[in-house]
């Protein structure tokens, strides 16, 4: 069944397709993610992250700064279905026991608590497609008022000023709700980078390469991956894969400049005694990504994930390091020393807690059943001219290609429609939340999606397996008489 998602954002996390267990001539065949509903699992997290701007200072490494978290998150599978899954992440800030080294050099931690006050809640209720990607976050209108009420009665009782950027990050919550899950439980994206709900068949040692554009502030980044099939425990019943992804040096530096240009004004005493060469150097910029997973051969699960992201641009490198491992499963990837250091320096920071009565975990409980969808014959009032039923929906369409899949190794039909059908479109779905609708091309129904979430930006992906399908698709598309019809499903 051809499948769709909406894109709410550019992810940077690319799947490897996966499926049933069993060794053969041809390679090992990896399970499909197929996780059991309804049981917790916890997952220990370690993170840290390093900045040296020591380039911009006198002394070597007088900048460099770490700091570093550990957790422990909670995740259950509440059900399961063709089209997706809903997840429950319980979150935490507290110290896990066991830990390396003083608990106050866990600095991220206490971070974290902010975070999860400011927020409102210790608990987020997802639906993911069904590798367990992200797609749209339940409870967003709660999450949001609570972080007005926070910003109304700031710290001793005084309002957020509005030129300080909180009410910014307010609005882009409300336009991009998925911005939440990356602040609070970016752990879930981290595990679906090596669950897939199909099957792929893997050589050891062979890797298989793709590539997908990003983009970064209108910048488009071709972005370079490159899977591996490391090994495989018979005893364990695991599969080691390796991820080694790069962004395009010369694209990545281009998106880069504006922010290297506000460094650069900010040592402007230093900038001026740098050299031709030293001033080149420090307008390039690079992006790379290292993931080790360890996949369960019983039913598709990342046990295990250990992923370093670095990123240099206007002479200073920021790297950063996550681990996560399911705690009823030893662990067998080697651990940064960062990670693991008993003595670590740490910046002297002293971080306020943020006061609140309201955060807890029962905050979202409401949410664990889905709301009835409406029926097809439902009517919405849009207006002060009475309720209407949601009428179909003629697209045009502004283009129409075919890409790299960024969440398997299949391809994409990436379509971008005309503003004025944008809005038609944005419209179309805020009426019909919750209903299952669908698209046609030419006639023809090409996918039948229920609507989670108004969808805005104009940006929608068809994935199919079948790569001539999809460029027979496209090329009906480029057509001048091209359009899409959306409507409820009969």
């Amino acid at each position: 069944m051809t499948s769709l998602y909406w894109k709410s954002f550019a992810s940077a996390c690319l799947c490897v397709t996966l499926s049933h267990p069993a060794w053969s001539a041809g390679g090992i065949e990896i399970p499909g993610y197929a996780p059991a509903t309804g049981v917790e699992r916890s997952y220990r997290v370690l993170k840290a992250t390093e900045t040296d701007m020591s380039f911009w200072f006198d002394k070597p490494g007088a900048s460099a700064m770490t700091m570093r978290g550990a957790f422990r998150q909670r995740m259950t599978v509440l059900s399961r279905d063709e089209d997706g899954m809903r997840v429950r992440w319980s979150l935490s800030a507290d110290l896990p026991e066991g830990i390396a080294g003083r608990a106050d050099s866990y600095q991220m931690n206490l971070l974290y608590r902010n975070s999860l006050t400011a927020y409102g809640t210790a608990a987020l209720e997802l639906e993911t497609d069904l590798n367990g990607n992200p797609r749209d976050l339940s409870g967003v209108d709660q999450i949001v008022t609570h972080m007005r009420e926070m910003a109304a009665n700031g710290p001793g009782g005084v309002p957020a000023a509005g030129e300080s950027g909180v009410y910014d990050i307010i609005a882009k919550l409300e336009a991009n709700p998925l911005q939440i899950i990356a602040a609070l439980v970016p752990e879930a994206q981290l595990l679906a980078t090596g669950q897939s709900y199909q099957a792929e068949t893997m050589e050891i040692g062979q890797a298989s390469a793709t590539s997908r554009d990003e983009d970064y502030g209108g910048v488009s980044v071709p972005v370079t991956s490159t899977w591996t099939l490391e090994s495989t425990d018979a005893t364990a019943r695991t599969a080691t894969l390796s991820l080694s992804e790069e962004a395009d040096a010369a694209a990545f530096s281009q998106s880069q400049q504006p922010a290297i240009a506000n460094l650069i004004s900010g040592f402007a005493e230093r900038a001026k005694n740098l050299t031709a060469d030293q001033l080149a150097s420090v307008k390039r910029a690079s992006k790379s990504r290292s993931v080790e997973l360890v996949v369960s051969l019983n039913d598709g699960s990342t046990l295990e994930a250990s992923e370093i992201v670095t990123v240099a641009s206007g002479g200073t490198t920021l790297r950063t390091y996550t681990h996560i491992q399911r705690e009823d499963m030893p662990a067998s990837l080697q651990l940064p020393t960062v990670l693991t250091a008993k003595d670590l320096q740490t910046p002297d920071l002293h971080i306020e807690p943020l006061p609140s009565s309201k955060v807890g975990p029962g905050i979202l409980d409401e949410l664990s059943i889905p709301p009835a969808p409406r029926k097809a014959s439902q009517t919405v009032a849009p207006d002060n001219d009475g309720p209407k039923a949601i009428a179909p929906v003629s697209l045009e369409v502004k283009s129409a290609k075919v890409v790299s899949a960024p969440t398997s190794f299949g391809s994409e039909l990436d379509i971008m429609l005309t503003p004025e059908s944008a809005a038609k479109f944005q419209d179309f779905t805020q009426a019909a939340v919750g209903e299952i609708t669908q698209v046609l091309i030419n006639d023809k129904v090409v996918i039948e999606p229920r609507i989670l979430t108004p969808i805005t930006g104009g940006h929608l992906v068809i994935s199919e397996p079948d790569s001539k399908l999809l460029q027979d698709m496209a090329e009906q598309l480029t057509l001048p008489e091209a359009k899409i019809l959306v409507r409820l499903r009969p």
